[in-house]
């Protein structure tokens, strides 16, 4: 007998948004977008193409049964206004899983269900993407890598396992499964997402001020010491904070960069290109900040934002 997923609502209709939605559509499950006013009535005009081909599925602004799980994969400015709607479309049974970039969203997903961050009863699962390639021009998204979700509690290790099998982790698992969505659960999922947050913080940033795609990254010296020194002061807060990031963490981004199309461009580039707001508050904006209250200097990043500040509102 077929299993019954359930439906899942996924808020964002950008690359990520679109790129999943796709998948579960493509494998026969149940899914719709989230989304209101302004944004709802432009997904619903100029539509969302992935790969040329439409994707059509309806895109609501209420939920009449909840959902089996709510993928979140907005841009940083817009979570907040979503954090207010989460808990009337959550239902108890509800799982709750972040594809954004950075390290706070799920800790405020979290508190905007009244729920501990650190208990392993939450209905939020931590998660990261790394290796996709999605590329979104207008409501046009192109990939040709899903790459991996990485996803679990905090910890997902020995510990946990003592504690016996977690039902949410075991449903996401079956669930990207059937979507045929690669997908692993670490042993520490806090390290993971410092690790892709300290890669962001190097690639995506210094590519938006370069206006290079990856295949710079992959040529030219110069461009990898920027990214490194900007990845580096990550590495340095998360040791301050007794995170297990090490060195060899930080060099082995360089082999998978390396892998990534030379033409492909990060989300940043994309959305400088585009003249839109970037996620530069998320990266460089929260090193700052955290480097000032852990005393660990912080200079490349504060260049980093003033110039892609620059750059925003040169693009608006």
């Amino acid at each position: 007998m077929e299993r019954d997923f359930g439906l899942t609502v996924v808020v964002g209709a950008g690359a990520l948004g679109a790129m999943y939605a796709e998948r579960i559509v493509a494998s026969g499950l149940d899914v719709v977008f989230y989304a209101e006013g302004e944004r709802k009535e432009r997904i619903q005009r100029n539509g969302v193409v992935v790969n040329g081909v439409s994707l059509t599925l309806p895109v609501v602004s209420e939920v009449d049964r909840w959902p089996e799980r709510i993928i979140v994969a907005l841009k940083d400015q817009h979570l907040r206004e979503f954090l207010a709607v989460l808990p009337g479309i959550c239902g108890p049974d509800t799982t709750v899983m972040s594809v954004m970039n950075g390290i706070d969203s799920e800790p405020l997903l979290i508190e905007a269900l009244g729920e501990a961050e650190r208990a392993d009863t939450s209905r939020v699962l931590y998660c990261m993407v790394a290796g996709m390639d999605a590329v979104r021009a207008g409501g046009d998204v192109r990939y040709t890598r899903l790459g991996v979700v990485s996803f679990g509690r905090r910890r997902n290790g020995p510990g946990r396992a003592a504690a016996g099998p977690d039902r949410r982790v075991e449903a996401m698992g079956a669930f990207l499964a059937a979507a045929q969505i690669p997908a692993e659960s670490p042993a520490d999922m806090e390290k993971a997402i410092w690790n892709k947050f300290m890669l962001n913080v190097g690639i995506n940033q210094w590519s938006a001020v370069l206006g290079a795609p990856y295949g710079v990254f992959h040529t030219v010296k110069e461009a990898r010491d920027l990214m490194r020194r900007a990845m580096e002061e990550v590495l340095e807060i998360a040791r301050s904070r007794d995170i297990d990031l090490t060195r060899d963490d930080l060099e082995r981004w360089f082999e998978v960069v390396n892998t990534l199309s030379p033409e492909g461009k990060t989300s940043m580039l994309q959305d400088v290109e585009a003249g839109r707001k970037t996620e530069v508050e998320m990266f460089a904006g929260r090193v700052v900040a955290m480097g000032r209250e852990a005393g660990v200097a912080t200079p490349v990043n504060a260049v980093l934002f003033d110039a892609i500040r620059t750059l925003e509102a040169m693009g608006r």
